[in-house]
């Protein structure tokens, strides 16, 4: 009889899994450069497809012979099929660059039907290889396209259609006009565009070709394009519509909350309230990010709202959002303290932007020398006769909340209303009563008892003790300094309410014009700030600076929060379609475009909504 035999623990299976979890792990990490590249092969393919289905030499290789055994129909309809998959591969291409999963299926579908008439056609195997060889690779890394659909409206199907229509006419019209030789007579310009035309609907035109194989392509080319303009537009039209980013009422009350335990951290926590917005919660339910999808930028701002410790759990569910979506995350106006957790907690880089002027209310005077500019153009407004009043906006009646928002609205010089980070976008909702606005008013002429409206500076709550500026308007015929006189009027009344800071305009890039005035500043310095000066007289940049330095301000930096540095002309032009410096849309013939209001005609019954979800 054997002795027992000792065996020891194996290590090898949890080598294995050990191993086998690293694999995983690194399998799990994205390809940064797998879907570009991707994603210009398909651009490229779809641009061959259509140029060797629209220029006749490019189909005429050296088994180009053998295509006469095939009905005149089958090959043009081959040659249509392939126009269009080249179509639809150029329009994909950009989501598939994207990480877009729908994209992923709908390539996966054109491409072996793109090889397939590519062979029909007995061109060269070449163009069929590299589509197999690239839905191959596709296949094989369908786990780098993950990302799900952006948030729709019906607009698109709008633009599509515009875009589209010119596309096919533009392509259509090189269509007829590269059979020249089979052409009878010589078509007028005039001719072949109303051949275009007629073709895209369906119809014949006063173009006649020698060949019918020519006459079959070029009346089926026109046609598919105009069926391919109506598919994709009634498609995006019809589909399932997707709200459009909103502050919900049972989010609104959450954040209320939020700023009412945590919101004197952050001047710019308030925005968070703006009802174009959506909000994403920590796992907690203890901090929030609010945030809009512009142009495939998930843009949020300032710093997360609520609890400091909850602020990695809200920054984590934000990042897994984005990189579901495949949208390129960035942070507007964080304070620094914001982003240093946001650099740390996601892994990305910070710019500062500027600085915020913030202005002490018990140590604010008008008193000397560096306020004497100031000082003067307060007693010379005064003089003038305008007066001003410091008012919660909830001690307003209707009538005066009217009379302000239309004031502001006539004031503002643009059709639509500016801002995102740092504006709220309404005025004398029945949820911001502790708001306070500032008004100044000429005295009253020609015998009259109605002092007249000349300027209004509106604040939003920054916590318990502090107001942040949202709102600066005045009238273009009222005498200059109003807004010197707005804001000494505010400093000196807003105490008596228990207000001791005041955040006033940002100032962006503040900094370098500070630095680059300065005695000793070096070359490059002062080329930045020579072109920021340049740009000031488009934006407001210098000037917003030294308005804000005529009260002595505390200078708090503000940061921009981004992946990486490519994106950030992409950024950059969401946050000018954000904050509605850009506005992407059709132009309206006929008739102005209606104002945007300041007072929503619903902020009784949403104040309604917001209690009962309370």
């Amino acid at each position: 009889m054997s002795a027992p035999v000792s065996v020891e623990p194996s290590t090898e299976q949890p080598r294995r899994r050990g191993l086998q979890t690293l694999r995983t792990q690194a399998a799990a990490v994205p390809r940064a450069w797998l879907p570009g590249v991707v994603g210009y092969a398909c651009l490229l393919i779809g641009l061959l497809d259509i140029c060797s289905a629209v220029f006749p030499r490019l189909r005429h290789t050296r088994m180009h012979t053998f295509a006469g055994q095939l009905p005149g129909i089958t090959t043009a309809l081959a040659a249509v099929g392939t126009l269009m998959i080249g179509i639809l591969l150029v329009l994909l291409a950009h989501a598939l660059r994207r990480r877009k999963r729908r994209a992923w299926r709908a390539v996966c579908v054109l491409l072996p039907v793109g090889a397939a008439l590519h062979l029909l056609r007995w061109h060269e195997t070449v163009p069929a290889v590299v589509s197999l060889v690239l839905f191959a690779v596709i296949l094989v890394h369908r786990g780098e396209f993950y990302a799900k659909a952006d948030p729709r409206t019906r607009l698109r199907a709008v633009v599509n259609l515009v875009v589209m229509g010119v596309f096919s006419v533009l392509l259509g019209l090189l269509i007829v006009s590269v059979h020249p030789r089979s052409e009878l007579g010589d078509p007028t310009l005039a001719q072949r565009l109303q051949e275009t035309l007629y073709g895209l609907f369906g119809f014949d035109g006063p173009i006649r070709y020698g060949s019918d194989r020519i006459s079959d392509l070029v009346a089926y080319s026109l046609g598919a394009l105009g069926l391919l303009t109506a598919f994709t537009t009634a498609y995006l039209a019809l589909r399932p519509e997707k709200p459009e980013p909103e502050l919900t009422a049972e989010d609104e009350v959450k954040v209320r909350g939020l700023l009412a335990r945590h919101g004197h951290r952050d001047s710019l926590g308030y925005f968070a309230l703006r009802r174009d917005k959506s909000v994403l919660f920590s796992p907690s339910g203890k901090a929030a990010i609010s945030y809009r999808v512009v142009s495939g930028v998930m843009l949020a701002s300032g710093d997360p709202v609520g609890d400091v410790e909850a602020w990695p759990g809200a920054i984590k569910v934000f990042m897994t959002e984005a990189r579901e979506h495949a949208w390129v995350p960035a942070v507007m106006g964080c304070s620094e303290v914001g982003g240093e957790v946001w650099t740390r907690e996601a892994g990305l880089a910070a710019l500062e932007l500027g600085d915020e002027a913030i202005v002490d209310t018990a140590t604010f005077s008008l008193a000397g020398r560096a306020m004497r500019n100031v000082r003067q153009m307060v007693k010379r407004i005064e003089r003038n006769g305008y007066s001003c009043q410091v008012r919660r906006v909830g001690d307003l009646t209707a009538d005066e909340k009217r009379q302000i928002a239309d004031a502001a609205c006539r004031w503002r010089g643009t059709d639509t209303e500016r801002g995102f980070s740092m504006a709220l976008g309404r005025f004398g909702d029945a949820g911001d009563d502790d708001c306070i606005v500032v008004t100044a008013h000429r005295a009253p002429v020609d015998g009259g008892t109605d002092p007249g409206l000349a300027a209004v500076l509106h604040f939003v709550p920054w916590g318990p003790d502090g107001i942040s500026l949202e709102l600066m308007r005045r009238d273009r015929e009222a005498d200059p300094g109003l807004n010197e006189l707005l804001i000494v009027a505010a400093l000196q009344a807003v105490p008596a309410m228990g207000v001791r800071r005041v955040s006033l305009n940002f100032a962006m890039f503040r900094s370098a014009l500070a630095r680059g005035e300065r005695i000793g500043a070096g070359p490059v310095l002062r080329a930045w700030r020579g072109l920021l000066v340049f740009l000031s007289r488009w934006f407001q940049i210098e000037s917003l600076y030294k308005f804000n330095a005529k009260f002595q301000p505390e200078w708090e930096p503000r940061f921009l929060v981004y992946k990486q540095t490519r994106d950030l002309p992409r950024i950059g032009f969401a946050a000018m379609q954000a904050e509605a410096f850009i506005t992407l849309g059709l132009p309206r013939i006929g008739r102005p475009r209606p104002r945007q209001s300041l007072m929503p005609e619903s902020g009784e019954a949403r104040l309604g909504s917001v209690t009962e979800a309370a």
